[in-house]
């Protein structure tokens, strides 16, 4: 009988554990894997893992044409030259996401 007791007590507490974990856990992280908003210091040095396809194709989403020159860079930033709004300029894509164009 004691046995059974003791059975009884640790199932019932290994149950309640299961339940106290079910919960939705809250986080405070908000930064996410690729900015959305333009960084005011881009573009930004680091290990960049977009392709050269994938980078072409963001420069082209931030109103870029005729990407030409595509190359990534040894600070991990993709450089161009492009057109925007009827002017050629030098434009780059850091890790983040940041398309700038050169001053």
């Amino acid at each position: 009988m004691n046995k059974i007791a003791i059975l009884s007590a640790g199932l019932l507490l290994a149950a309640s554990g299961v339940f106290a974990q079910s919960e939705t856990p809250s986080t405070s992280q908000t930064t996410p894997a690729i900015n959305t908003e333009q960084n005011p210091g881009a573009p930004i040095a680091g290990e960049n893992s977009f392709t050269e396809a994938q980078a072409k194709s963001r420069i082209e989403d931030a109103g870029y044409k005729d990407v030409a020159g595509l190359k990534l860079d040894e600070q991990g930033v993709w450089r161009a030259t492009a057109t925007k709004d009827g002017k050629q300029a030098g434009v780059s894509l850091d890790f983040q996401g940041n398309v700038t164009m050169a001053k």
